[in-house]
């Protein structure tokens, strides 16, 4: 069985081996365990960083012959994760421990990694063992540590004793999720704490001062950028105060020192791996008589707008979590003051500052974009004001038969057949549909066996010689023929045909058959193919420049590809309100007909007026309608 395999294996075994490798342990070792000194580091650590320093102390004590070891957390279980203890302390570890750890987490397992260090001349191997931090199946870091390569055995105890160990961790994972549920509700509150107030003042004074007193802070001050520069606009505790003071210097140079970096600063560094340059921040701290300061930059759509500076007093620094929890306070308070400071300013400095930024950005340096745009501008702006173009009124349009038949019902009955339905082509006298004549034929053949029988008995009257006998026969054998007529021409109209050639336009009773109807009932609408017109809605406000006799095009949207000139040949004097908007329908000719155009089809008509400036063109409808604001709201 491999080392790893054995590690593994022993990654997994009960409470009672680890009992048992504790009882083989030094003395020595079991002293350094139970060193007074690092006990009572480990018991007052107060942040994340100095309990994982002290725990990790532990650990490599009592494991003894470790030559380098680290703890690696991300904040809330999330990426980024980074390091925040080595031991020694000061010392960045080794390429063997990093492997052994970014194995860990990949694997979410106890690893073994041996390798040769780098730079070793002799050949001498180390040994890499780390374990990870999962807390609810969630990956929050990793513990790795680093020794002289060592036997099976030894490397067993050395992964069993840092899952042991990694029960301290968990619980400080537990204990930092609780609060960062906490955390995020008292940010809630900081956030609507500073919505509550309208003026900048009041709302920066209630913000600073209560993040003040929740984190323990001497002061918290926030500061605008102002002419490229930090400036000082409120300070908790103070509802008035000397900007000119020292004190107030200092401040706006670390605001400024942060704005430069862009980045968050923390004095004194708590990890010893900030990358930022805080020279400023340290005389602020011997000026005001500090411990602690921490700045972090104002940030609204990518760009500085300002910062935010806290200071203690006291001994206890910034950690992770209050610089992780002052930076959410800091991305949402931040946007809000900007904008309620933009807020306070008068409307003729909002304008004046607005044109004055505008001007500058023109006049001065870089802005390229800016400047292009405004040569863009004012070059098309002089084109339109000279230039002119057609001017033309757009409606939407549809095309209707120039003559349009209704095929009605001519008697009450029902639908037998129907052969057709709309948008179907038809041939003059072409049978659209049928209604059922079984009624009628009975009624006939009733009337041609009265007949017959009438025929029969005036033969035989008339052979007797009884003259009124054979009159009144005659009568009777006459209205027989006469109800015969009548049922044959209604036989007749039940077949419902084609008045022309055409297309069916409404009409579908393919899915009505036995239906009953009324004598009247429109069954079919027919139009011609050869004869249309176009029906345009108008806007109200352009029908008054639309005149009878203007051309016009036409573009459908079943035929994208052809454009059909028209000429307006009528004008309806009366408006429909339709989405909004009152519309005159204007009717207008085809100049030109195509084989494939059909009634209904819908499309844009184009009525052109004349020509016109192009400025006016793209103008005039705005300039209408302030116009008619104006007028409607003058007194």
């Amino acid at each position: 069985m491999s080392i790893e395999e054995q590690i593994n294996r022993a990654g997994h075994s009960s409470s009672s081996d680890t009992a048992q490798v504790f009882e083989n342990d030094t003395a020595s070792e079991q002293a350094l365990y139970t060193s007074k000194e690092a006990w009572s580091h480990f018991g007052q650590s107060a942040t994340t960083e100095s309990f994982s320093a002290a725990w990790l102390d532990l650990q490599c004590r009592f494991i003894g012959e470790i030559t380098h070891g680290v703890v690696v957390l991300g904040i809330g279980g999330k990426a980024p994760y980074r390091p925040i203890a080595y031991w020694p302390v000061g010392e960045l570890g080794s390429p063997v421990l990093a492997a052994s750890a970014e194995l860990a987490m990949a694997e979410r397992r106890g690893v073994v990694r041996t390798a040769k260090a780098a730079g070793s001349d002799d050949g001498e191997e180390f040994d890499g063992i780390a374990f990870p931090v999962i807390v609810d199946d969630a990956l929050h870091g990793v513990v790795a540590v680093e020794t002289t390569h060592r036997d099976t055995e030894r490397l067993t105890r050395i992964m069993r004793q840092l899952q042991w160990g990694c029960g301290w961790l968990e619980a400080l994972v537990r204990r930092k999720t609780f609060t960062s549920r906490d955390d995020m509700a008292s940010i809630l509150e900081l956030t609507a704490l500073t919505l509550e107030h309208e003026r900048f003042q009041a709302a920066g004074m209630a913000m600073a001062t209560e993040l003040a007193n929740r984190l323990g802070c001497e002061w918290v001050a926030v500061g605008l950028l102002r002419s490229g520069h930090a400036r000082v606009d409120v300070l908790s505790h103070s509802a008035s105060f000397e900007k000119r003071t020292n004190l107030i210097r200092a401040i706006g140079s670390a605001m400024d020192e942060a704005m430069e970096q862009q980045m968050t600063l923390v004095w004194p560094s708590q990890s010893g791996d900030s990358l930022g340059m805080t020279h400023a921040h340290a005389k602020l701290a011997e000026q005001a008589g500090i411990r602690g300061a921490l700045t972090i930059p104002l940030v609204e759509d990518e760009e500085v707008i300002g910062a935010l500076t806290l200071a203690r007093a006291s001994d206890v620094p910034f950690d992770t979590i209050s610089t992780e929890y002052c930076n959410h306070v800091a991305a949402l308070a931040g946007p809000i003051l900007d904008g309620k400071q933009k807020n306070d300013r008068w409307l003729i400095v909002k304008a004046l500052d607005s044109a004055r930024d505008l001007v500058r950005d023109l006049l001065g340096p870089g802005h390229v974009g800016l400047k292009l745009a405004a040569v863009i501008f004012f070059t098309v702006t002089a084109y339109l004001s000279l230039a002119s173009g057609d001017y033309r009124i757009s409606a939407d349009a549809w095309l209707e038969g120039t003559v349009q038949r209704s095929v009605t019902a001519p008697m009450d009955g029902y639908i037998e057949h129907a052969n057709f339905r709309a948008g179907d082509l038809v041939d003059a006298g072409a049978v659209l549909c049928a209604l059922e004549d079984k009624d009628l034929s009975l009624e006939r053949t009733k009337w041609s066996i009265r007949k017959e029988q009438r025929s029969r008995e005036y033969h035989k009257a008339l052979a007797e010689g009884d003259r009124a006998q054979v009159r009144i026969l005659d009568a009777q054998i006459k209205q027989a023929e006469a109800e015969i007529t009548l049922i044959d021409e209604q036989l007749a109209r039940t077949k419902l045909t084609a008045p022309f050639d055409g297309i069916i336009v409404t009409g579908d009773l393919s899915q009505s058959l036995g239906s009953p109807v009324k004598r009247g009932d429109v069954l079919f609408e027919v139009a011609p193919l050869n004869s249309y017109r176009v029906s345009l809605r108008v806007d109200e406000r352009s029908v008054s420049q639309v005149a009878v006799g203007l051309t016009g095009k036409l573009a459908l949207a079943g035929l994208p590809g052809e454009v059909l000139p028209f000429t307006v040949s009528k004008i309806t004097p009366v408006s429909q309100a339709e989405e909004g908007q009152n519309t005159f329908e204007v009717e207008a000719s085809l100049d030109e007909s195509s084989p494939v155009l059909r009634p209904g089809m819908e499309g844009v008509g184009k009525i052109q007026v004349g020509e016109r400036k192009r400025i006016w063109i793209w103008t005039h409808k705005m300039i209408y309608w302030i116009r008619y604001w104006m007028w409607s709201w003058w007194p």
